[in-house]
């Protein structure tokens, strides 16, 4: 123990989490928790972790499922290269482990999504294993108690050496929730240095470095709601990568110039009605503004029961995978046609 972990390890026993639905001792609902957990809230991700557990009880059962079950099941959650690569991964443990979770470092780490810090934690969590983290929450809490600032590769291997040498060799599992905890409840951006169990040994000083001012792009993309009379809308599924990829969307074009030609790589003969007011939606590097417009169906020259890629969507049935934004929008479409 170390005058870090031992006073950590205290006030996690007392003030720590501990029931968090993810809290157990299995290689399959860590490593799905731990995925769900990059960017993203523990309140945010309880409902979610609790449907894919039902839905998806077993490593096997996920690595059967179509992968359009799993986004339609992620939709809202954001960062859909996620359930990509949760996905993909089941299907690599299954091929390559007989379905049966690895033990070390180098074996996580070859599975899409998963980076030293996602396998230490849950090389802790399942196994016990003395493996460390370098979460956001514990880069904050590592960076100011040894009074080190910026993420140059230097600072960053000098915090990966701190995080090694403060993981205890057993209970690293109880170590690395409380680092996490800390990180999240009292260590926070705005730091409660008054309830840090840490604090008379941390080399903090109440001065942060200048907050970077981020500029993000800005991005217009026009999108077609092709409805038919029945209410139904069209989508599309978007490539493989990129941003919502493999998810259903609108069909889009740059400019309002390119939609007839849009419509008509289609195959969709239609009526363009005036654009609607832009809706904006903000992503980590960029910012969104897409502009809907209202498309009621001339006519349909292929078929689209017989076109993977392609799908009639109605307001009340089953919701495939789809972003937050685009359900958002079709929604309150569907309200006023």
């Amino acid at each position: 123990m170390t005058d870090f972990s031992a006073p950590l390890l205290a006030w996690h026993e007392r003030h720590g989490r501990h029931d968090l639905p993810w809290q157990v001792c299995d290689p399959y609902l860590r490593w799905l928790a731990e995925i769900m957990l990059q960017q993203t809230t523990v309140a945010t991700v309880v409902p979610y972790f609790e449907r894919f557990r039902a839905r998806f009880p077993s490593v096997a059962a996920l690595a059967e499922a179509p992968l359009d079950d799993v986004l339609a099941l992620w939709a809202g959650l954001g960062y859909y290269a996620r359930a990509r690569n949760l996905h993909a991964s089941a299907r690599l443990v299954m091929a390559r482990h007989g379905g049966v979770f690895p033990r070390t470092l180098a074996a996580w780490t070859a599975l899409p999504g998963v980076g030293p810090s996602t396998a230490g934690a849950i090389l802790a969590f399942a196994f016990g294993i003395s493996a460390p983290i370098l979460d956001a929450n514990a880069r904050r809490v590592l960076g100011r108690f040894h009074g080190l600032r910026g993420r140059d590769a230097t600072t960053t291997r000098q915090l990966w050496d701190y995080a090694q040498a403060h993981t205890p060799l057993k209970g690293a599992g109880v170590y690395t929730q409380a680092i996490m905890d800390l990180g999240a409840l009292v260590c926070r951006r705005t730091p409660d240095c008054g309830a840090c169990p840490v604090a008379r040994s941390c080399a903090y000083d109440g001065s942060e470095p200048p907050p970077l001012k981020r500029v993000r792009p800005e991005r217009t993309v026009v999108m077609a709601i092709v409805h038919d009379r029945a209410q139904k809308v069209l989508l599309v599924r978007r490539p493989p990568h990129g941003i919502w990829g493999g998810l259903w969307s609108l069909p889009e074009c740059p400019t309002l110039a390119e939609l007839p030609q849009r419509l008509a790589s289609l195959g969709i003969g239609g009526h363009p009605a005036a654009p609607c007011p832009p809706r904006r939606h903000v992503f980590t590097h960029f910012a969104l503004s897409i502009v809907p417009v209202p498309v009621a169906l001339g006519s349909v020259t292929c078929r689209v029961s017989e076109n993977s890629d392609m799908m009639w969507y109605k307001r009340h049935g089953a919701r495939p995978g789809m972003p937050a934004p685009i359900w958002r929008l079709l929604n309150h479409f569907m309200e006023i046609i």
